[in-house]
């Protein structure tokens, strides 16, 4: 219910629990120190009206009643160290109340704050692919780190300054208006205005704030991108327009930070005028009153040491405020992240054998908010064969095996896939994706060594079977021509390797993954001719009885495939075997007598024989 009125509460609360009790610690400890602060300033006003002066010395009734009061009195005048004493004594126990205030909290801020982390890297896991594909890398990178740090920090640090400020406000008010009514009553009239500014402040800085951090979004997206894009970049000469493209961000992301500050100016600077006539007016007006005998030195000396410790902590609920402000904009954005559905499998969703036929019965999809891709797909591709999938941009080559993968769900009454009778849409997709192995055209490889990259998915492989499934990728050669071999570190994305070693990497992972079924998406478009033949015929040689789906728009690499399919415009055009479809006048030959040179014919025939 609290999640659903007051979501940013409701999150808050829900990885707080377990963690409660080290901030009701906190709280005590806070409260405690906040009394032995408020004691030091009563050491002061008896030692300087009673020890020093001759009001007649006095303690509470439940001291008073056991004690002798003039032989304490005595024994301070006669030794005025026993009021340092006790001065120090307040202050040490103020000291350790700090002390415990300030670990405990950090241990409970920082227990909650490392639940949430790992909850939010969770669910990012789960969220499903169409969601990845909307949001921005750097977006989402900022949510889950400078936005969770802002929620620490607000924590640890202001959220029990919130509570210790309320608590120290009704303390010292009760103490302030026993000493002098008149003077509490002037000191009580600031706080209300005080209050008040500052919440019109949080109110105007919130949605200041809420651009600026999605501006920094946007800034660190553009950062990101543009160094993953490195090579590209370099490669086009688009440096200066990179650079020109994130000034332009760089600036409004400053210009909106300036005129931040131009508020956090304004409002501090009248804040520390009010401040300021308060305490003037305090002193003014304490002063009259001593001087008319309604309140004595001490007195006087320790209201001005109240209302000193009471004005600025209510001076800086302002800054409390807007950290609150900034804390409450990433609890929204982290809040839309843990929002947004995750992928869900049903209870009796199934795990079947995955070696049987791939049938797609009359299949058509549509992305949000743009034109059919797949219209009225129907096709058999037989277990064990190599089926080729041919196809111009944008024709829905890729998007077929996305919906085989379930990296995007069909919605009812758009057809079904199904793989050995079964929709896939009844089957688990863990189950699913561990037995489909696919490579892309631009495959993603981590910054790890070679030998973890290809091993990614089968951590205790041996060196043996690494070995072998790089040679069948055909990249163990140039994988011991790099200095240190398989324990070569590979950059982020793969940047230190050839765009075809990236792929042949990225074949040999798949490799080891052992799947019912591959998916060669384009995967062999960075090698040359020749790489691509000898690859083929690895892989024909070491693939088994699985299904093998092989997407290209090089011919040589189709043309071996038991079926082919030819698709234009979400539509199938064409299917048949290599046979037939240069018999036909059609797309397929017409590509083929593009594409087909002298020397593709002779390794085209080299490959028959």
């Amino acid at each position: 219910m609290i999640q659903q009125k007051f979501p940013r509460v409701g999150l808050l609360l829900r990885f707080s629990k377990g963690k409660i009790h080290y901030f009701v610690i906190a709280f005590i400890a806070s409260m405690f120190g906040t009394v032995f602060d408020f004691l030091t300033p009563q050491v002061i006003r008896i030692t300087v009206d009673s020890v020093i002066g001759d009001k007649p010395f006095s303690l509470p009734a439940f001291f008073a009643e056991k004690v002798d009061l003039n032989a304490v009195r005595e024994l301070f005048r006669t030794n005025l160290l026993w009021c340092a004493g006790f001065i120090l004594l307040f202050s040490i126990l103020s000291g350790l109340c700090t002390y415990i205030r300030i670990t405990i909290n950090a241990k409970g801020a920082e227990g909650m704050i490392r639940r949430m982390r790992d909850a939010l890297y969770s669910h990012i896991q789960k969220l499903p692919f169409r969601w990845h594909v909307r949001h921005q890398t750097g977006d989402i990178i900022q949510r889950c780190t400078m936005d969770v740090d802002l929620i620490r920090n607000f924590i640890a640090n202001q959220f029990l300054d919130i509570i210790r400020t309320i608590f120290l406000i009704v303390f010292a008010l009760s103490i302030m208006f026993t000493m002098n009514v008149k003077m509490s009553l002037t000191a009580l009239v600031f706080i209300p205005i005080i209050i008040a500014y500052s919440g019109i402040f949080y109110a105007k800085i919130g949605k200041k704030f809420k651009v600026a951090d999605e501006a920094e979004g946007e800034l660190s997206a553009g950062v990101q991108e543009n160094l993953t894009g490195v090579r590209v970049v370099r490669a086009f000469g688009r440096e200066k327009y990179e650079i020109d493209r994130f000034d332009e961000k760089n600036n409004r992301f400053s210009n909106l930070w300036i005129k931040l500050g131009y508020v956090l100016g304004s409002y501090w600077g009248i804040g520390d005028l009010i401040t300021g006539l308060q305490i003037l007016t305090i002193i003014a007006l304490g002063t009259v009153e001593t001087v008319h005998g309604n309140i004595t030195l001490g007195e006087f000396l320790v209201f001005i040491s109240y209302n000193t410790t009471l004005i600025w902590p209510i001076r800086g609920l302002g800054r409390i405020l807007s950290e609150m402000s900034k804390t409450g904009v990433s609890l929204s954005r982290i809040n839309y992240i843990f929002q947004a559905e995750e992928e869900r499998d049903n209870p009796d969703d199934i795990t079947p054998p995955l070696t049987e036929d791939i049938v797609f019965e009359h299949v058509s999809y549509t992305y949000e908010g743009a034109k059919p891709v797949l219209k009225n797909i129907d096709f058999t591709i037989r277990k064990g064969s190599t089926f080729a999938i041919l196809g111009g941009t944008g024709s829905g080559k890729s998007t077929l095996m996305h919906l085989l993968n379930r990296l995007y769900d069909l919605p009812d009454g758009c057809g079904r896939i199904t793989i050995g009778g079964v929709d896939i849409r009844h089957i688990r997709r863990d189950w699913l994706r561990g037995n489909i192995g696919m490579v892309l055209q631009e495959p993603f490889l981590f910054s790890k060594t070679i030998r973890e990259n290809i091993a990614v998915c089968c951590p205790e492989a041996s060196e043996e079977d690494i070995r072998r499934m790089a040679r069948v990728a055909c990249v163990d050669r140039s994988i011991l021509n790099f200095a240190n071999g398989y324990d070569t570190i590979v950059g982020e994305r793969g940047v230190t390797l050839s765009g075809g070693q990236k792929q042949r990497v990225a074949i040999a992972r798949m490799l080891m993954q052992k799947a019912p079924i591959m998916i060669f998406d384009d995967s062999l478009s960075a090698v040359d001719t020749e790489t691509d033949s000898q690859i083929r015929r690895a892989l024909q040689d070491n693939l088994g009885d699985s299904t093998v789906i092989l997407i290209s728009h090089r011919i040589t690499t189709l043309m071996q495939a038991d079926q082919i399919l030819v698709m234009e415009n979400g539509q199938i055009e064409e299917m048949g075997t290599h046979e037939q479809l240069v018999k036909q006048d059609g797309i397929y030959k017409k590509i083929y007598d593009i594409q087909m040179n002298q020397q593709d014919k002779l390794l085209t025939e080299k490959e028959g024989e």
